[in-house]
This record gives structure tokens, sequence and C-alpha cells, in this order.
């Protein structure tokens, strides 16, 4: 499987049969962490190009033109040391859609969990088992709650479960962490991605306490925590 070329038939195919094809395209770019202006460079265009097809100003792009800006995009991350393509490469051959599960990775050594927090600019609320991980996941978690069985939702886990689930698209952490009561057995820690530790349910703690797990929170900015992630192991 050629990782580059699957990943942009899937951004592609995303784009094209989109309700809205300029949105989809800002998404991924946001995804990449990719500047309008660094686009429309790599594709010798003025940034307003970008901006008009993003925002729907210019009529909806052809094929030909969604390629290109996919290509520009994975130039720029191959550019980069192609650390998406990567990301996306290792959540596809586990199995999962890229919109569930952002990252899914395994270290090739123990990582302590203090310095994967210091990396996501993590606050940890409650003491694990352990004080150090194997590995990461980090998951959408409406995504993975509503589109995921319970056999699908233990996968998260990938070859270890002495790894960090790390879950964005959070209001309070009620959902995730209810969820994770049906498996067994739990995380080495949990990090709720977004929200302030005064905004956390109330229960959290004391569930985190009773399975046993670390749980933290963090308000990094989404692109930022995974490119910070690239660089934990």
């Amino acid at each position: 499987m050629d990782p580059r070329r699957t990943l942009a038939q899937q951004m592609a195919g995303e784009v094209v049969m989109s309700d809205d094809p300029g949105g989809t395209l800002r998404k991924w770019r946001s995804d990449f962490g990719v500047a309008q202006t660094d686009l429309a460079d790599r594709l010798d265009v003025s940034p307003s190009v970008v901006s008009d097809y993003e925002s729907g100003r210019r009529q909806n792009p052809g094929i030909g033109v969604v390629r290109r800006l996919v290509d520009g995009l994975l130039d720029i991350d191959e550019a980069r040391g192609g650390g998406r393509i990567r990301q996306h490469a290792r959540v596809l051959s586990a199995g999962f859609d890229s919109d569930a599960v952002l990252d899914l990775r395994e270290y090739p050594t123990a990582v302590q969990l203090s310095r994967f927090y210091d990396a996501i600019d993590a606050t940890e609320l409650v003491d694990g088992r352990s004080a150090t991980i194997a590995g990461h996941t980090v998951i959408d978690s409406i995504e993975a709650i509503t589109r995921l069985s319970s056999e699908e939702f233990y996968r998260l886990y990938g070859q270890s479960t002495n790894r960090a689930l790390v879950f964005t698209n959070v209001t309070r952490g009620e959902s995730p962490l209810v969820a994770l009561r049906v498996v067994t057995p739990t995380p080495t820690a949990v990090v709720l991605h977004g929200i302030d530790p005064e905004d956390l349910w109330e229960h959290a703690p004391a569930l985190a306490r009773a399975e046993g797990y670390s749980l933290a929170v963090t308000g990094l900015e989404n692109a930022e925590m995974l490119d910070a992630l690239r660089d934990v192991a």
C-alpha cells in the first residue's frame, strides 16, 4: 500500500463528495497545519485563490483543481518530514476511519507519562498506576462513541493497553469516560482535550481513581497537539 496515494484518494474523495467542498478543503489544510499562504506558494497562486475555494466564493472546484490542492498539501507534508502522511497511514492500517481516530502510535521504547503530558501541555488531575506509556491514540470522542462497536473501541488500544487515550471533541468528559467502563482493561492514561479543569464532569476524578488510570486535560489546539505528539518518542 502506498500511504500517500491512499491518503490522496481519501482526501480528494471527501472533497468531491462533500456538500461543502470548500469547508472540507479547509478542514484538510488545517489538519495538515498548513497556512493558506504556504499552500498558495506551493501551487504558485495568490493566497486569495485558496481562500476563494475554501470560502465558496469560487465555483465548486473540479477534480483537477482538487487533485492539485491535495498534492500541494502532501508535497508540503513530505518536505516537512511526512509526519501527517505516516499518521494517517497508521490509522488506516489499523482499520479505522481517520474521522474517528486522528492518530495511533506505538513507541519503540517506553516514555515517561510526565514527558507526554509536558509535550501536549496537559494538566494531570488524578495520578494513575503507571509512570510510563508505550503508545497513544487520539480519538474524536463523538465519532468513536457513535460509530464504533465495543470490539472496535477495544482496538483503539493498538498493541498495548499501556497507552494514553486522548479524546478530542469533548464538552465535559462524561461520555468517553462512561464508554471506557465497558472496556476491560482500562488504559494507563486518559486525556480530555479542549476543556479546562473547572469544566470537567464532577464524577470524572472519582471514576479515574476507581479504574486506576491517570486523568489529565489539555487546551492545546488540535493541530498543535498532533504536531507535538510526533516528537514524543
